[in-house]
């Protein structure tokens, strides 16, 4: 999002949270009428109590007058007070937009590129929402005060004597000029402030964690580097928002202290105009009891709390907000080739878990071709799973290259990979949420009728009739192992992905569960690769491929039978009821 978007983002959100707020909105200007009255009253009553009490020499007129401004202190004070609570009214449903919009985004781009949901960065983001909206209600306060306060003042110098506005109109506007135009300008620099403090933070984390290794290689002087060039910056930053201080003392002696010097030094035209020594002395009121400290307050808070708040509404913006998917199914927009049908193919594939570790696949040659149903089988730790996470793409290889229909799997990240292929791994992971939420998550448009098949094919509809239908909420601990793993097949049968990869996925159901399951996946239109978990996954397989951490054969179950001694044992093992080959 360019910078322009941003900023026109920041205003739409900033005008929809008062936008909707009508009847709050007319609720706080009413009781912010009757909070203004002291301001609006109190120079008036000051001249009053001069002229009209003290130097007429009735002093209890003089401080009858000044009961009444005390009275309408009393009454601005109960104003302020209803005044904050139609102010919660705007601010909490305001937060409650904010959390919306930022876990919406987040799932929403997280489903779209077929990535798990990025819960630390919510969390970060929810953070910051509550920051934007202490901040929000901070703005609203100060923003409200100063037009109450400011208005009244003016109309009261309006009353007393309308000559007084010329004294303080113009130095007020002169002074909030120059604070609006130097705003723009810090709320750049207190963003660049705020993104280098998170960059120290990052990087400080990441270095606190490997102090070891850092000094183990050496490296103490590139880590100065990396670090310092963060902290530069935020200096940087810190420096150029310093000199905003000195703007806020111009603003406040230009818009609060000029109108004081100037009713000083035009007393003797004031008097000659038919002014009272109560007029000046009211006139000084409205700009010391109201004018001043509205100005000071609004110039400090925004100043402050005001950037925070553009700041962080600019950051929110930024992680809620969800791109249109390029044309190229990349999230980087570069130009990526598509698959030209599904068949899977393994050049010289090499794998390791690190780079000194022995590789648990070695050299491996093989072609999947679209539409083949694949068992993989072998002993416990042979790397059955290894291999299902370099089809999908999850792993790289150290050497060789894995290809999707003539594409290189690397190459299909993000919407791509979840377009072309699908993996259930042995742990289903099944979400907080309604039923059709979870079988539906790899295919938000699916039919009910489609949804309906699946489960009826992968023997589910028990498990969803007892959950309650698929409005039902889900609540994962409450299922047992094999219930997660059906709904995760069912969210797997009826994805779009042609290639599906089933990792051990049926290994908590039973061997007719499994079977129905299996079997329904091989009828299913596209290439289904199983790691099996009974040696009667290989045995409904079309081919069979054995990993024995030696040798790799690939053949069908009789051929295998004569070929691989370890297929042997295994199926032999197998039927005497002795062991499984996960």
């Amino acid at each position: 999002m360019n910078p322009d978007g941003r900023r026109g983002a920041v205003r739409e959100l900033l005008w929809s949270s008062l936008r909707g707020r009508r009847r709050e909105l007319l609720s706080l200007a009413a009781w912010s009428n009757v909070e203004a009255l002291p301001a609006f009253l109190s120079g008036r009553l000051v001249a009053q109590a001069v002229d009209d009490g003290f130097l007429a020499e009735a002093p209890e007129t003089g401080f009858l007058w000044l009961g009444v401004l005390a009275l309408s202190v009393v009454a601005g004070a109960w104003g302020t007070r209803q005044v904050f609570l139609r102010l919660a009214g705007i601010v909490e449903p305001f937060r409650d937009d904010l959390v919306t919009r930022v876990v919406t985004g987040s799932l929403r781009r997280s489903t779209r590129a077929g990535w798990s949901a990025d819960s630390a960065g919510v969390a970060r983001v929810t953070r910051q929402v509550e920051i934007a909206r202490e901040a929000y209600a901070s703005v609203l306060m100060v923003v409200q005060g100063f037009v109450v306060t400011t208005v009244s003042a003016l109309l009261g110098l309006l009353t007393l004597a309308p000559e007084l506005l010329v004294l303080v109109g113009p130095p007020l506007l002169l002074g909030l000029g120059l604070f609006v135009a130097a705003l723009a300008g810090v709320a750049a620099r207190q963003r660049s402030s705020i993104l280098a403090e998170e960059r120290i933070a990052e990087t400080a984390g990441v270095v606190a964690g490997a102090l070891r290794d850092v000094v183990a290689a050496g490296a103490e002087e590139a880590i100065e580097a990396s670090l310092g060039a963060p902290i530069e910056e935020q200096a940087r930053a810190t420096r150029r928002l310093a000199r905003f201080a000195a703007i806020q003392t111009v603003t406040i002696a230009v818009g609060g202290w000029l109108p004081v010097v100037l009713i000083l030094l035009a007393g003797p035209w004031l008097v000659g105009r038919g002014a009272t020594a109560g007029t000046i002395l009211g006139a000084l009121t409205y700009v010391f009891g109201g004018l001043l400290p509205a100005l000071e307050s609004l110039v400090r808070r925004l100043g402050n709390t005001g950037l925070w708040l553009l700041v962080t509404l600019t950051r929110i913006v930024e992680a809620s907000h969800e791109p249109e998917p390029p044309a190229t199914d990349s999230p980087d927009g570069r130009v990526r080739p598509r698959p030209a049908g599904h068949e899977v193919t393994l050049r010289d594939v090499t794998f390791g878990y690190g780079r000194t570790a022995e590789p648990v696949i070695r050299d491996l040659s093989l072609v999947v071709p679209d539409g083949d149903h694949l068992a993989v089988v072998g002993p416990s730790g042979v790397g059955k799973s290894t291999l299902a996470g370099l089809i999908a793409g999850m792993l790289e290889p150290q050497a060789g290259e894995i290809r999707l229909g003539g594409v290189a799997v690397s190459e299909l990240d993000g919407p791509a990979a979840a377009l072309h292929r699908v993996l259930i791994p042995q742990e289903a992971y099944v979400f907080a949420g309604t039923l059709w939420e979870n079988v539906t998550y790899l295919h938000q448009d699916a039919t009910p009728e489609e949804i309906d098949r699946a489960v009826a094919r992968l023997g589910a509809a028990p498990l969803a009739e007892r959950l309650g239908g698929y409005a039902a909420e889900v609540h994962p601990p409450a299922l047992s192992a094999g219930e997660r793993q059906l709904i995760t097949l069912v969210r797997a049968y009826v994805a779009p992905a042609p290639l599906v990869i089933l990792d051990e996925a049926t290994c908590h159901l039973d061997p007719a569960a499994e079977a129905r399951v299996e079997r329904a996946f091989a009828a299913r239109p596209g290439t289904l690769i199983v790691i099996a978990h009974r040696i009667s996954s290989a045995m409904r397989a079309r081919r069979i491929l054995v990993l024995d951490g030696t040798e790799v054969l690939i053949g069908g179950h009789e051929d295998l039978l004569e070929r691989s001694p370890l297929y042997r044992d295994l199926v032999g093992r197998w039927e005497a009821g002795t062991v499984t080959v996960a």
